[in-house]
């Protein structure tokens, strides 16, 4: 059965004026931008539509998601991903010119760059699982005052004093009848909580601050949660997009290293057939690439 030849494997079909595979994978880039599409239109919406002081941390209206997320880890992996797009050209262009051995080095190094991608994004995600949002009832005691932020907080008519727990809880602790959290050493040592709140205030240990882990009781906590997909309406979108584009990610990689290992005996046999298979990886590849240069404004800079 592999001897019969498919109709328009590598000749343009009259139709279409394309090879049969270059015209499926642009029929699934056109399904792709619907998905995409649905998923920045509910950012969006949600975000225009959110009641002040509601996004992107309810009870937290300053928080911005620049604040939240890590703008030097997202640069970089937009970097990487921007490399990865240019070595996948240059895969497609060493193939074309009969270059198997420089096509497949491109093709190694596009992996190389999808996995550290990868890699980052875990390091990125980890980062928000291990540290969460606590939020005080009254005015702490005096033993966490170097560890909370105050923030007033407008709800409607009414201005509520919340403080927030700059810190990150430890996992034995949380079914216990206190929380231990521990605070956040950079905001500690120069006394401050986020941009524009006031500093904390007391000063304990050698360099005026305690970094010792602190138990705040059960009674005292309003609400607590980790910055995860749980937290907010923003982290919820957050994990779901970014999250859909790592698998997507991941597919590319699955496809990249199938090429780089079957791509000797496809040369063997009909060398057209990898150019046009690296080809159509390509364009996948270029539009998952196109799809984080929209992520990374619209989540991590506005």
């Amino acid at each position: 059965m592999s001897d019969i030849p498919i109709p328009h494997d590598i000749e343009p079909h009259p139709l279409t004026r394309m090879y049969n595979g270059k015209f499926g994978i642009w029929l699934f880039l056109a399904s792709e931008v619907m998905l995409f599409g649905a998923l920045f239109s509910t950012y969006v919406l949600l975000r225009v539509g959110a009641p002040p002081g509601s996004w992107p941390i309810y009870g937290a209206p300053s928080i911005h998601g620049h604040e939240i997320l890590s703008i030097p880890m997202a640069t970089f992996n937009t970097a990487v991903l921007i490399g990865s797009s240019v070595t996948m050209v240059l895969a497609w262009a060493a193939l074309k010119i009969g270059n198997l051995s420089r096509g497949k080095l491109y093709l190694l190094i596009t992996f190389a760059l999808a996995g550290t991608f990868l890699v980052v994004k875990y390091f990125e995600y980890k980062a928000k699982f291990t540290h969460y949002l606590v939020v005080l009832k009254d005015a702490p005691p005096d033993e966490l005052k170097d560890v909370v932020d105050h923030r007033p907080i407008q709800t409607g008519a009414v201005t509520r004093d919340l403080w927030f727990v700059n810190g990150h809880m430890t996992e034995d602790d949380k079914e216990k009848d206190y929380i231990k959290i521990v605070p956040d050493p950079k905001k500690a040592a120069h006394g401050e909580g986020d941009a524009g709140h006031a500093p904390a205030a007391a000063s304990h240990g050698g360099d005026g601050h305690n970094h010792a882990p602190v138990q705040i009781e059960r009674s005292l906590i309003q609400r607590y949660s980790y910055w995860g997909p749980q937290a907010s309406t923003f982290l919820g979108i957050y994990f779901c997009i970014t999250g859909l584009h790592g698998l997507h990610i991941l597919g590319g990689m699955i496809v990249i290293i199938y090429m780089y290992f079957t791509a000797d005996g496809w040369w063997k046999r009909n060398p057209e057939k990898i150019i046009n298979r690296v080809e159509c990886t390509g364009l996948y590849w270029h539009f998952v690439d196109l799809v984080w240069i929209f992520l990374f404004p619209i989540l991590y800079l506005l």
